[in-house]
C-alpha cells in the first residue's frame, strides 16, 4: 500500500462533460484538483445532443465558446406530430442571439465537446487528470477525506487525501454509494433504441427540425445533427430481445421509412433504459455527487448534460470558498436545496412529455403548452430557476442575462468565474468605498439598463454562476447588499 503522500483541494472522479467542466472551474478558482477516470480515452461515441444558451455560457466560462461554436448547430426545435402526422405541439427554438449571448438551442457531437474539454485542461497546471484509473475506497475523516484508487496500466493501488471529492461518475456512481442515498423514483423506466447515422448524400427532405412521432405503437424521435449526423431514438416493445434488436437488418427495417443502406451508414446503434431518479442526498460531509450520479432524466426535453452542467457550475464557486475556509455549512448545504428542486422539474416535465410521445396521456402532456392557432399546441423553454437557498428579495434565484459591453466583449469574457455588481451609474456613484466586486453599469453597455428596468430594479449582484444573489432598488439597499459580500 502507498501512503497518501499527495494532497488535493478536491478529487473528482469521473472526466465526462460534467467532470470535465467542474475540473475547468476549479482550475480557474486556483484549486489543485485530481481527476481519476477509468477510460483511457475519451468516448468517441456520441451520447448527449443538445445543450441550451445557458449550459453555452458556461463553456463559455471554460474557454470554449469560439472553439465550440465552430462545431455545433443551432437548433430550430422540436415538432411533436401524432401517427397520422398532424402537429401536436410545436416546440420552436427563437433563433436570434438572446439573453445570454448565445442562441437559445444547440444540437453538438459530444466527442467534439469531451475532445476541446480534454485539451482545454491543460491550460490548468494545477489539474492533475490520470486516465485508467478506479476509485474504490473513499473515508471521509471529518477534516479531509482519503481515496484509494487501482492505476489499471500498473495494477498499483495508490491513497491520496482531498479536502473534497466529487463523484461524476455516472448513473452507477460510487461516490454515491459512499454517500449512502436512495434515489426518488419519478415512475418512468422504458427500454429504447438510439441509432446514430451518417448520411452519404444530403437528405433535406429529412428535414431540419427534430421530430416526436407520437404514436402509441412506434414512437420514435428524430433529431438533427450537426453536419451530416442524424439520429433516430425508438421505443423498444417488451418482447424486443436486446440480443438481436441490434442486428443490422433489423435497424435497417426500422428506418426503412426515412432512410436506406444507400443513403446512410450506421455509425452507432445501442439500447437504453431511460430512467427518472433524483438522489435523496447530494452531499455528506467532504464527499458530493453531481450529473448522472444525483440525477437521471428521460430524453425528451435534451436536458441530461444540461443539467449535471448547471450542477457543476452551482458547486465550483462554493467548493472554492469551502477550500479557503469562507464557506459555512448553510452554503455548502446550498448546493442540494438549489439544484435538487430544479432538475427534479425538469425530470417531471420530460416525463409528461413522454406521455404525449408515447401518446399515453396526451392531454396531461399538452396542458403544458398554450394553443397555437394552427390546430396544434406550442411550446415555451422552461426558465431555469434555484430552489431555496443563498440570497435575498424577489428576484434570488433567477439568472440574469449577459450583455455586451461597449468594447465588443460579453460581460463574462470580462469579469471571468467570480462575482459581479451589475448597476445603474448614477447609483453606484453614490457609494462612499469602492463596491469590493467587479463592477458592470450602465455606461458600459446598453443593455443593462433594460436588463435592470426589466426587474425593476437599480442594482443587481450576481454570483460567479449569474444566478441573482440580491437586488437594490435605492442607495440603502445597494449598501446593504454589497455588505453581505
Amino acid at each position: 500500500m502507498t501512503h497518501a503522500s499527495e494532497t488535493f483541494d478536491v478529487a473528482i472522479i469521473g472526466f465526462g462533460p460534467s467532470g470535465a467542466t467542474l475540473a475547468h472551474l476549479l482550475g480557474i478558482s486556483g484549486l489543485r484538483v485530481l481527476v481519476l477516470e477509468r477510460d483511457g480515452a475519451a468516448y468517441h461515441f456520441p451520447r448527449a445532443v443538445h445543450f441550451d444558451d445557458e449550459v453555452m455560457r458556461v463553456f463559455q466560462t471554460v474557454g470554449l465558446g469560439d472553439s465550440l461554436s465552430a462545431d455545433i448547430r443551432v437548433n430550430l426545435g422540436m415538432r411533436f406530430v401524432d401517427s397520422e402526422g398532424r402537429m401536436l405541439l410545436d416546440w420552436s427554438r427563437p433563433q436570434e442571439i438572446g439573453r445570454h449571448g448565445w442562441h437559445a438551442s444547440y444540437r453538438f457531437h459530444q466527442p467534439t465537446l469531451e475532445r476541446l474539454l480534454n485539451e482545454g485542461i491543460a491550460r490548468h497546471p494545477d489539474v492533475d487528470v490520470r486516465r485508467r484509473c478506479e476509485a474504490f475506497l473513499i473515508d471521509d475523516r471529518g477534516d479531509h477525506a482519503v481515496l484509494r484508487y487501482e492505476d489499471m496500466a500498473t495494477g498499483k493501488i495508490v491513497e491520496v487525501r482531498a479536502g473534497h471529492v466529487v463523484g461524476c461518475d455516472g448513473a452507477r456512481s460510487l461516490v454515491r454509494r459512499f454517500i449512502g442515498t436512495e434515489m426518488e423514483d419519478l415512475g418512468f423506466h422504458e427500454r429504447w433504441l438510439v441509432v446514430d447515422a451518417l448520411l452519404k448524400t444530403p437528405r433535406p427532405d429529412l428535414g431540419d427540425h427534430s421530430i416526436q412521432y407520437c404514436d402509441p405503437q412506434h414512437p420514435v424521435t428524430y433529431a438533427r445533427q450537426p453536419g451530416d449526423r442524424r439520429r433516430w431514438e425508438i421505443r423498444l416493445r417488451p418482447e424486443d430481445d436486446e440480443r438481436t434488436v441490434t442486428a443490422p437488418d433489423r435497424i435497417w427495417s426500422r428506418l426503412a421509412r426515412w432512410i436506406t443502406p444507400a443513403d446512410a451508414e450506421l455509425e452507432r446503434v445501442a439500447t437504453y433504459t431511460f430512467h427518472s431518479l433524483v438522489a435523496k442526498q447530494w452531499r455528506r460531509g467532504r464527499l458530493w455527487i453531481a450529473g448522472d450520479s444525483a440525477h437521471q432524466t428521460p430524453p425528451f426535453m435534451g436536458q441530461g448534460m444540461c443539467a449535471g452542467i448547471r450542477d457543476v457550475a452551482n458547486l465550483a464557486w462554493k467548493l472554492a470558498l469551502a477550500v479557503r475556509g469562507q464557506a459555512d455549512e448553510a452554503l455548502l448545504d446550498s448546493y442540494q436545496s438549489e439544484r435538487q428542486p430544479n432538475v427534479r422539474d425538469y425530470i417531471t416535465t420530460a416525463v409528461r412529455l413522454g406521455g404525449l410521445i408515447n401518446a399515453s396521456d396526451p392531454e396531461a402532456a399538452l396542458r403544458l403548452a398554450q394553443p397555437s392557432g394552427d390546430g396544434g399546441s406550442r411550446m415555451e423553454s422552461p426558465v431555469s430557476r434555484l430552489g431555496p437557498g443563498l440570497g435575498s428579495g424577489p428576484h434570488r434565484g433567477q439568472i440574469f442575462g449577459q450583455p455586451r459591453l461597449n468594447d465588443g466583449r460579453l460581460m463574462d469574457d470580462a469579469i471571468g468565474y467570480a462575482p459581479v455588481l451589475v448597476a445603474d451609474a448614477a447609483l453606484l456613484s453614490g457609494l462612499d468605498a469602492e463596491p469590493g466586486v467587479a463592477v458592470v453599469t450602465t455606461d458600459d453597455a446598453q443593455g443593462v439598463a433594460a436588463d435592470l428596468a426589466d426587474l425593476g430594479v437599480r442594482a443587481v449582484l450576481l454570483r460567479p454562476d449569474r444566478y441573482i444573489l440580491a437586488t437594490a432598488t435605492d442607495l440603502a439597499g445597494l449598501k446593504a447588499m454589497l455588505a453581505t459580500l
